[in-house]
């Protein structure tokens, strides 16, 4: 079973430099949350391309930048879409 743990999900949250990512005004994060999933798709997209030419270490080189990519989004701006109260 998964854990639930934010941290455990989301490495980026242990850095101690996320927490300084957190204190800035919701404003500010959510442009670069927004940059930074238009990045992690371009990447998916060339890992998929990379993936299906078998060149398997540059696929898997992309899907890591994908998956930190978001992982940044997510402690950038959590729950995109949604105002915060």
């Amino acid at each position: 079973m998964r854990s639930t743990r934010p941290e455990i999900r989301n490495p980026v949250l242990m850095l101690p430099a996320a927490r300084g990512i957190m204190a800035l005004p919701i404003e500010q994060r959510r442009p670069l949350a927004l940059l930074l999933r238009q990045l992690a798709a371009d990447a998916d997209q060339r890992a998929h391309d990379c993936w299906r030419r078998r060149k398997g270490f540059v696929a898997a080189y992309w899907r890591v930048v994908c998956t930190y990519c978001k992982h940044i989004a997510r402690t950038l701006d959590p729950k995109p879409g949604r105002k915060e109260n």
